[in-house]
């Protein structure tokens, strides 16, 4: 199964794709890819969503197209999803590429409540694309824990992790 991982944050060394990369790790029997490219994509504008389309369009939209799933791991910027991600997200407003695929949404943020309103408008969005949500997730920095080599190292989020990336492909 081919599992597309995409970080909403904006950082380069987020956290957000330390975790998505550690969910590669203790799930080894799919196939992960991390899209990194989501800063590539240029605004969306309605009036643009029409061929010629910009390569990065085209490649983002098949990216998504190519997955079997999709796990989306984001922070909370301004009690919403960043900017970047949701720009991203509009690119396959029209196209379809989301329709019926199963995605798990995860919020990462420092500590609670911090990320409900972020998950919140993730779902609004996925729902409007007719996105399959397949569980949510709500993870603290506070309560998930890396080694040096990006492992997790806390059993119960751990656990938490393997079952539903597992009930979710």
């Amino acid at each position: 199964m081919q599992v597309l991982t995409i970080s909403g944050s904006a950082r380069v060394d987020s956290s957000n794709i330390k975790l998505l990369n550690a969910i590669a790790l203790l799930s080894p029997q799919f196939h992960f890819h991390h899209y990194q490219k989501l800063y590539q994509l240029p605004l969306f504008l309605a009036d643009d969503d029409k061929a010629p389309f910009a390569k990065t369009v085209l490649t983002w939209r098949n990216e998504v197209k190519q997955a079997d799933a999709l796990i989306i791991a984001t922070p909370e910027y301004l009690h919403g999803i960043p900017a970047l991600l949701k720009n991203a997200l509009e690119w396959l407003s029209s196209s379809g590429e989301l329709f019926e695929k199963p995605v798990l949404p995860i919020t990462f943020t420092p500590h609670p409540p911090r990320g409900e309103k972020a998950m919140q408008a993730l779902l609004n969005t996925l729902d409007a694309l007719k996105a399959r949500v397949v569980g949510q997730l709500d993870l603290y920095k506070n309560d998930v824990k890396f080694d040096k080599d990006g492992k997790l190292i806390n059993n119960e989020t751990i656990e938490l992790l393997k079952i539903s990336v597992s009930q979710f492909c």
